[in-house]
């Protein structure tokens, strides 16, 4: 089942589904039991949710499932997911249920939770969950006490759009009189990054603007071949900056004024090294997934900030960044986290951050990315069930067993100039491949040489 992909019930980044296949009412209500259970009878849960298919029923039955076990639920509605993350922080809430599934095609939904710090809850929690989930040892309430009627929660957008705006230094921005181009893939990325640039004088353009579950625009996960046509309007209108968000905007994938689109980690390694020059305060160091370039370390050592690889998914590196602390977390898939606000993905804050670094340093977006190593990427996937795709993890391990290599999380194998990573997706049924190199040719013949072995692999094995 695409709910069950890792760990039983929660993949990489939560509980995600095809809606009425994997994920039906019916599994959103019994999540909503357990979820209640965990957190205890009488705690306070806000609830949103983002644009996708059966966004509106599922977030009611994990509602009913939520209340009959004593929970005070509270409702965020539509919104981004970082807004429903930070009011949960602000407002003092036990903990929320987003319903969302990020970067997903069209037909998953899916359920994150998160804690009282407004983060994803840590793995050990999840398996909890999920031990009551599957013993159905969910606690109802007493009929006494089951009156609680689930209230509005006003304002999240707005305190959130205040917040972000708060973070970076408005009048730099705004001096610089800033054109950007905002693609919120027909999601509720709309509802909020497009107000906290005119919030900071920015004239905004906007793409895929309208809320559409079924996304007509582009698929939700943005990438420089699902952006295209947003790239080709960002350099047809000369505007100085474009971002494309995924569903539920907690991912930004920047776009320079030529048109051009950058993976995360550079995004993510030149806000770093901004960021650690405003904030000398901040422990120099970063968190990123084994999914992130190494060109990351060789940009990043030029600053004495020291790069920690951690396993793929967000969870993962907010936890470590609270618990060690550092300047940012970020993943390649444009996922940043900024702890001087809050340590998850924002797809806002990032674009934010960014406008600040050009705004400070008075460069071209394109300038700013020049300063990077040069590495070719090339990223695909073959679908395969997970168990599969474990097992030709461990193939590929040992037809490379003479190169070093990482393996916190599928095998991640560097060469002379180049580098590849092929590990079991924790969202889909598909192993990922990432390779690159330092020059496109190289990058795109590893990666054909790569699938061809990752599927003459996955053969043998059927």
């Amino acid at each position: 089942m695409g709910c069950c992909i890792l760990g039983r019930l929660f993949g990489t980044d939560g509980v995600r589904g095809v809606v009425n296949r994997e994920l039906t009412v019916e599994l959103a209500l019994k999540l909503g039991l357990a979820i209640g259970t965990w957190f205890g009878t009488g705690s306070r849960i806000l609830v949103g949710r983002d644009v996708r298919v059966g966004g509106d029923a599922l977030m009611h039955a994990v509602i009913a499932g939520l209340e009959a076990v004593g929970c005070k639920v509270y409702v965020a509605g539509l919104a981004p997911t970082p807004a429903i993350q930070y009011a949960v922080r602000k407002h003092g809430f036990d903990g929320g249920v987003i319903v969302t599934a990020s970067h997903n095609p069209p037909e998953y939904n899916g359920v994150k939770v998160v804690g009282s710090d407004g983060v994803e809850i840590p793995r050990e929690a999840e398996r909890e969950i999920e031990e009551i989930f599957f013993g159905s040892r969910w606690r109802y309430a007493s009929w006494k006490s089951f009156v609680w009627e689930a209230k509005p929660w006003p304002n999240v957008i707005e305190d959130y759009v205040d917040a972000v705006a708060s973070m970076v230094d408005d009048e730099a921005i705004r001096r610089r009189g800033f054109r950007v181009v905002v693609d919120a893939a027909n999601s509720v990325g709309t509802l909020a990054t497009p107000r906290v640039l005119q919030k900071l004088g920015v004239k905004v353009y906007t793409v895929n603007s309208d809320l559409n579950p079924l996304f007509p625009g582009r698929e939700p996960e943005p990438t420089p071949d699902t952006l295209r046509e947003t790239r080709r309007i960002v350099a047809e209108l000369n505007t100085d900056l474009g971002v494309g968000h995924d569903g539920d905007a907690d991912r930004a994938i920047i776009i320079d004024e030529k048109g051009e689109a950058w993976w995360g980690d550079r995004t993510g390694a030149l806000l770093a090294a901004h960021v650690s020059e405003r904030h000398p305060e901040l422990p120099k160091r970063v968190f990123t997934g084994v999914s992130s370039s190494t060109l990351v370390e060789e940009y990043l050592s030029r600053f004495n900030i020291e790069v920690r690889w951690t396993p793929v998914g967000s969870v993962v590196i907010s936890r470590m960044l609270i618990r060690e602390g550092g300047i940012a977390g970020f993943e390649e898939n444009g996922g940043y986290m900024h702890p001087l606000h809050q340590p998850v993905r924002d797809g806002a804050m990032t674009t934010a951050l960014f406008l600040e670094l050009m705004a400070h340093e008075g460069v071209k977006a394109s300038e700013l990315f020049d300063r990077l190593p040069k590495y070719y990427a090339v990223k695909t996937k073959v679908p395969m069930p997970r168990e599969k795709a474990v097992e030709v993890v461990n193939e590929v391990k040992k037809h490379f067993s003479g190169q070093r290599m990482v393996t916190i999380d599928g095998v991640k194998v560097f060469g002379d100039g180049w580098w590849f990573l092929v590990r079991p997706s924790g969202t889909e049924p598909v192993l990922r491949i990432m390779v690159e190199a330092r020059s496109p040719e190289e990058a795109k013949r590893l990666a054909e040489e790569l699938k061809k072995l990752v599927e003459e692999i996955a053969r043998s094995k059927a």
